[in-house]
């Protein structure tokens, strides 16, 4: 019996008493994925990515793992909500235009210290300042540094369009005027490399691709160290005294961690393991998250239908945005229909083998999107259930 095949018996017999649609999260794969993140930040503190986990159960989980501390959130309410829970290090990703949570930042000391802000605007002070509604509580700020690598003049772009602070230079402006301005405190920088934590380089039979994924990675890493070291460096001289500076994402923790002038690396992903993360040459995770679907139909040879099914995955549309069927090995989708809304059909071998009711295991596109279709999920360990967690929707919390 391959591993693969071992796993479906595992979770087969798990959840053997509940029905489907279920999403299960495997602890044993969970938790050696979170210690082979550690171990490649040598030493290095992981910041946890929420919107790769979302379940408050499971990110408190990974902090209680040696290596990890902090969370990197998603959203000002999402930040504000997990500090009142009792996470005292929230560093909120992106900008917010949120003002009912600024002004509860800026009237709750507990909640001002717990939380720190994204910024790359002095228009984003200007709206935080027009949101204090009276509170006085001091916003901790970070500033992002925009990581992608640019050529021929900035003709030529490779990585996300996120903050529009590129040079050293606007990095150092924006924290005079940070520093300068009452009601506000820097206390660190971000700078998140997509386009080397986030793409993988070794995608199957695409051999030319892989190799020019590789070729541009490498020159990536070596034009955002250099240029990462000279921001912070500028930006060291107007506070000298930053708490953090973050970098990196499940692709990349070994090379960012290598870097001196980050101190602590973002990573969530990598705690479930997805789809997109196959494609990887520098790490191999355990799938630890994935959902089933009942079979409900046998329409002919070599085919079933399980319900539901339609979970595609955020980013640019394309095949590799859909779940995987994952087990049993062998299944595929319907060229014509793809992942269906209410119904899926599945094609191969396997489906004749499978009965009205049996499970189908699939691995979302995506981490921590899986969890916005499911209010619970089911921790096994070994072959048996241990518990059932509240994702983010079973708290009733849907922040985007």
């Amino acid at each position: 019996m391959s591993d693969r095949e071992a796993d479906r018996a595992r979770y087969d017999r798990a959840t053997a008493h509940l029905d489907a649609p279920v999403a299960v999260v495997d602890l044993g794969a969970f938790d050696a994925n979170a210690a082979d993140l550690v171990r490649r930040a040598a030493g290095k503190p992981i910041r946890v990515a929420s919107k790769s986990v979302r379940c408050r159960a499971l990110l408190e989980r990974v902090l209680g793992h040696d290596g990890f501390t902090g969370v990197m959130s998603f959203t000002l309410a999402e930040s504000v909500w997990l500090a009142r829970a009792g996470f005292t290090d929230v560093l909120l990703a992106y900008p917010s235009a949120d003002r009912a949570g600024y002004a509860e930042l800026a009237a709750d000391p507990k909640l001002a210290a717990a939380v720190t802000v994204m910024v790359d605007d002095p228009a984003q002070l200007d709206l935080i300042d027009a949101a204090r509604d009276g509170g006085t509580e001091t916003i901790r700020v970070c500033l992002e540094l925009d990581t992608s690598l640019r050529k021929l003049g900035g003709r030529i772009r490779i990585g996300a369009l996120r903050s529009p602070l590129h040079a050293p230079e606007g990095m150092a402006e924006l924290a005079r005027a940070v520093a300068g301005r009452p009601g506000f405190r820097l206390v660190g920088i971000m700078a998140y490399e997509g386009h080397i934590a986030g793409v993988g380089d070794a995608v199957a039979g695409r051999r030319a691709r892989s190799m020019a994924i590789r070729l541009m990675q490498s020159a990536a890493r070596k034009e955002l160290a250099a240029r990462r070291a000279a921001a912070v460096r500028a930006v060291r001289e107007v506070v000298p005294d930053l708490e953090f500076v973050n970098g990196g994402g499940t692709g990349s923790v070994q090379h960012t961690a290598e870097e001196d002038a980050v101190t602590e690396i973002a990573a969530g992903s990598g705690l479930y393991v997805p789809r997109l993360f196959d494609n990887y040459t520098s790490f191999r995770g355990r799938p630890a998250a994935l959902f089933a679907l009942p079979v409900v139909r046998r329409p002919g040879v070599g085919v079933v239908t399980v319900l539901g099914g339609g979970y595609p995955a955020s980013g640019a549309a394309g095949r590799d945005r859909l779940p995987e069927p994952y087990l049993p090995e062998g299944l595929r989708y319907d060229a014509q229909e793809g992942a269906g809304e209410v119904q899926t059909p599945l094609l191969g071998s396997p489906a004749d083998d499978l009965l009205i009711g049996d499970k189908v295991w699939f691995r979302h596109a995506k981490a921590g999107e899986l969890c916005e279709r499911f209010a619970e999920l089911h921790l096994v360990e070994g072959d048996r259930v241990t518990a059932a967690v509240p994702t983010y929707r079973g708290e009733g919390r849907t922040f985007l």
